[in-house]
């Protein structure tokens, strides 16, 4: 179970993360070697949009999936 809990604050973080850099243009974020093969293909504002839908995304995953093991177990 604590390590269900540990995925979970993982996804809420890496959610929060995202969603924050896409909505604040976070230069060191989009600069990083992760993020700049995306925004060379994509172009920066459209890699905002990609990066802010992956943040909410695994931000619903990290909540869903919280109440759903609580309510398993």
């Amino acid at each position: 179970m604590i390590l269900h809990n540990v995925i979970q604050v993982l996804f809420l973080l890496a959610g929060l993360l995202a969603l924050l850099a896409a909505m604040c243009n976070w230069e060191w974020f989009f600069a990083s070697d992760n993020a700049a093969p995306v925004v060379r293909r994509l172009g920066r504002s459209k890699s905002r949009w990609l990066y802010g839908a992956l943040g909410v995304l695994f931000i619903v995953a990290a909540v869903y999936f919280y109440y759903h093991v609580k309510a398993s177990v």
